[in-house]
């Protein structure tokens, strides 16, 4: 049993690889998919209702009555997509997104960018977690089941409730990243 607890002692440097991989694939991935329609569509009601991003959209107090379920074609709803910023502000989002996932990419050349990465990346799960206050979409609708609101969380609630991990994750890779700048900037300056 000890060996196994030494063993396990030193994988620190591989699950701190591990979760800046993953970090990147999320970010790549999911700000990547920001130029698809349906992924547009789909975070409106988080982008409409929040204090932070909502003057991306023109009228996002419409934005119920335009909703399409993921896979369907709604033509009109999808012109007043265009038409009102849905997808314009998707792309903004989008490119934001990969831009951090592609600034900890950098962790290898310049740690320093790594870590300013990560630390935007922290901020941009605060905001994400903060849909869970302001989107009603997050919990579960009284639609005539005794479990609704709060604490039950909807499928958009329990997407969003994931970026606690990814603060976490942010955090071990700013750390981690600034304590590889340190060590190159200190190594030069010897």
């Amino acid at each position: 049993m000890q060996n196994l607890f030494e063993t396990l002692s030193h994988m620190q440097s591989w699950g701190i690889a591990l979760t800046r991989l993953g970090i990147i694939i999320v970010l790549l991935w999911i700000g990547g998919l920001k130029i698809v329609p349906y992924e547009a569509e789909g975070i409106v009601p988080f982008v409409a209702n929040s204090p932070f991003m909502s003057f991306l959209m023109d009228q996002p107090q419409d934005y119920r009555a335009h909703m399409n379920p993921e896979g369907k074609l709604i033509p009109e709803n999808k012109a007043w997509h265009a038409e009102h910023g849905t997808y314009t502000a998707s792309y903004v989002i989008g490119a934001i997104i990969v831009s951090l996932g592609i600034l900890l990419c950098l962790h290898p050349w310049l740690p320093q960018a790594a870590a300013i990465g990560s630390l935007l990346v922290f901020g941009m799960a605060l905001v994400t977690l903060s849909f869970l206050v302001t989107t009603p979409e997050s919990w579960v609708p009284a639609l005539g089941d005794a479990q609704h609101g709060f604490p039950y969380l909807s499928g958009r609630g329990r997407l969003v409730i994931k970026d606690v991990i990814m603060m976490g994750g942010a955090l071990v890779t700013m750390a981690d990243s600034a304590r590889a700048y340190l060590r190159r900037r200190d190594a030069l300056a010897a």
